[in-house]
């Protein structure tokens, strides 16, 4: 059998093109055969990063008496959730209403018209785990939509029903700061006062949450603010979920310690992360945050730092196209009977790789013993910081300084023995949104680290995103991925806009501040609906099956939510360029809903934050100077100190500044090099040195009422 999904950009699709499954990508004319030949349709909707993905195609779809039950009486439809997030999240919905379960694999049974009559997700092919088999369901239900039709149209008619009527987290509200207050501590109230992060198991670390909280303690002062954030991103440091070998973050953890994760590394996760550690660190958090002795704040700050080093490190050497662009994620195994045994250690083989004193190190920093975390072998053990180098230092009778040797020289010998096992496939498909949010983060973590070549390429990703996934003129704004054929996904535009917005910042280059205006007056034209939120894909695009619902993404699920986001990218337009227009789409759109901002809590972080923008004061920085040296470190010094809500402009001396706010407006003389400062409408005295700066921005107008 000829495979239709061969040439399909999507990797996931290509691994299933020697599956005996007669399968089709997306489009119509899956369905105009369903409908020609009065079958009904199976839809797969998984990832390639994704375990039970590869379970169920081994189980079940490279199986070829279950195959021919599936070409039989089936048309069968696979998606990869990554390359087609409009489709995902509609059946998504669908499946989500009819059994309250949703997640990958996705497996949905529709009629020819697209429409969900039953949906699971994972199925063993023979009942097992309490769920029905995958043979006995396909037999019943076709045999059902044979005899029975009127019963699939009724069900199909409820669901559709059920999700055209359903908007109920779109409540309109007030932008005030109350609310701000109010969604703060309700994202206190599933804190993990022992572990830190949001809930028991599984964990997923929620950087954004972490973020909105990290700005509260900033702008009130309320330690429990930074405790949070401080308790949460060190037990993610600490634990399993984080790669202390290769750096990065796992998706999740399946446990509530942070110890053993689902061992995929997804772009989007990474770059939000590697933003929060950032602003963590560069807030100082540990040592303004909770009270602690000078040792454990120094090796907080170390951490955190490490962690900044490790995300870049795993990006740089894995996860990044040296012509621009950040590739998509990395799997967690190798094959469907493996759970992370890429990430994870026997003590013999720990011992293998390590001489006698480097296994006493490293065995207690790591917990690696003969009882480890992995069910499906007991001695595998997940890498977790146990003893910190001090309590091994003083256990081993050992200098700390020779411990940090055998530290280094040990994690050295175990990566390099791991990079000789085979190794989890890494997705190169260069998605636009989130190639977009990891060179955000990377000029973030640039500037921190001062790290020039991190800037270079997260310019070099941007202005390729810019020539290649953009359409013509605009007209379409920019596609899914470079390379592909999918366009009108709104997290694409936002991001992209976001991320030119951080470009112009960095670079000073006013062709970045006109994109990313470029850009969201597309968003603003397409995907604006009537009250003033923003669609996930353009207005009345229509489609196949359910791809003409219409979704309004406020949740943060995977990647922050679109509307947030441009809330934020609005009033960083707004701030910049002194246009009220922007400030009335913000204001239009986040009041259509802030009611759900307190409900919402960690799921609408991004919503949240973009409130905080809306109604506390916007911070904005003014550098009047060339590309000389001083003026250089200004800047640098603008983008590195961490403060909430800021904003920076680069002015030549000569320059207008017509578009700056008529009280800065007022103070900018044309000396040069020379910082200006203004938190809302209050101006701190200009300064001419980074240090004079530095002092300012950490300590001017910090503390606003609650």
């Amino acid at each position: 059998m000829a495979s239709r999904l061969a040439n399909e950009q999507s990797a996931y699709l290509r691994s299933a093109r020697s599956q005996p499954v007669d399968w089709y990508p997306w489009g119509p004319e899956a369905f105009a055969r369903a409908a020609e030949e009065k079958r009904p349709v199976l839809l797969d909707i998984g990832a390639v990063w994704c375990h039970w993905c590869h379970v169920m195609d081994h189980e079940s779809y490279e199986d070829p008496a279950l195959a021919e039950q599936l070409n039989r009486d089936w048309i069968c439809i696979k998606v990869d959730r990554d390359e087609r997030p409009d489709v995902d999240a509609r059946y998504q919905r669908a499946v989500q209403a009819l059994t309250s379960q949703g997640g990958w694999p996705l497996t949905a049974f529709l009629t020819p018209g697209g429409e969900v009559f039953y949906g699971g997700t994972y199925f063993p092919p023979d009942g097992r785990y309490g769920r029905p088999g995958f043979r006995t369901v396909l037999t019943q239900l076709a045999r059902l939509f044979r005899e029975d039709p009127e019963k699939v149209r009724e069900q199909a008619d409820a669901i559709r029903q059920h999700l055209e009527g359903s908007r109920p987290m779109l409540q309109a509200g007030k932008l005030t700061s109350d609310l701000l207050r109010r969604a703060a501590d309700a994202m206190a109230r599933p804190f993990d006062f022992r572990h830190g992060g949001f809930g028991t198991e599984p964990k997923f670390p929620h950087p954004g949450a972490c973020d909105f909280l990290l700005t509260r303690w900033h702008d009130t002062g309320e330690p429990w603010a930074a405790e949070i954030v401080q308790r949460t991103l060190t037990g993610m440091a600490r634990g399993g979920i984080r790669d202390h070998l290769g750096g990065g973050f796992h998706r999740y953890a399946v446990d509530q310690r942070w110890i053993v994760p689902h061992f995929e590394k997804m772009s989007y996760d990474n770059a939000e992360l590697l933003r929060v550690y950032v602003r963590a660190a560069a807030a100082e958090l540990p040592a303004r945050g909770i009270a602690a002795t000078d040792s454990a704040v120094k090796r907080e700050q170390a951490l955190y730092d490490e962690v900044i080093e490790g995300v870049v490190r795993w990006i740089r050497t894995v996860m990044t196209d040296p012509a621009g662009g950040y590739y998509a994620s990395q799997d967690a195994d190798v094959g469907p009977d493996d759970d992370g045994d890429y990430f994870t250690w026997t003590p013999d083989e720990a011992r293998a790789a390590l001489d006698a004193e480097e296994w006493e190190v490293l065995s207690r920093r790591y917990d690696i013993a003969d009882a480890g975390e992995m069910r499906h072998n007991p001695r595998k053990n997940v890498l977790w910081l146990r003893q910190s180098p001090e309590e091994i230092a003083h256990a081993l009778e050992l200098g700390e300084e020779e411990v940090g040797r055998l530290l280094r020289s040990g994690r050295e010998k175990l990566l390099e023995a791991r990079a000789a096992r085979p190794t989890p496939f890494v997705d190169t498909t260069l998605y636009t949104g989130w190639s977009a949010l990891m060179a955000s983060a990377m000029l973030q973590a640039g500037a921190y680290l001062e790290r020039a070549e991190l800037d270079a390429h997260a310019l070099l990703t941007l202005e390729r995103l810019w020539h290649e996934a953009a359409t013509p003129d605009l007209a379409g704004g920019v596609r899914h991925a470079v390379g592909s054929d999918v366009s009108g996904i709104l997290e694409d535009q936002v991001h992209v806009a976001q991320a030119a917005l951080d470009a112009y910042e960095a670079t000073g280059d006013m062709d970045w501040l006109d994109r990313a205006e470029q850009l969201m007056a597309h968003v603003m034209s397409e995907y604006r609906g009537d009250d003033g939120t923003l669609l996930d894909t353009p207005r009345e695009r229509g489609g196949e099956g359910f791809l003409s619902q219409e979704i309004t993404p406020i949740q943060d699920s995977p990647t922050p939510s679109p509307n947030g986001v441009a809330g934020i990218v609005l009033s960083r337009l707004a701030a910049l360029t002194g246009r009220e227009e922007w400030r009335s789409y913000r204001d239009d759109l986040l009041e259509a809903v802030a009611g759900a901002a307190e409900s919402l809590a960690i799921f609408g972080a991004a919503l949240i934050r973009a409130i905080d923008w809306a109604v506390m004061p916007v911070t904005h920085v003014v550098i009047v100077g060339g590309t000389d040296e001083a003026s250089t470190a200004l800047a640098l010094t603008a983008r590195r100190v961490y403060r909430p809500r800021k904003v920076l402009t680069r002015l030549a001396p000569d320059a207008p500044a017509a578009h700056l706010p008529e009280h800065l407006r007022a103070m900018v003389d044309g000396s040069a090099p020379r910082a200006y400062v203004c938190a809302g409408l209050q101006c701190a005295a200009p300064v001419d040195n980074p240090l004079a700066l530095a002092h300012t921005l950490a300590t001017f107008a910090t503390r606003f009422a609650s």
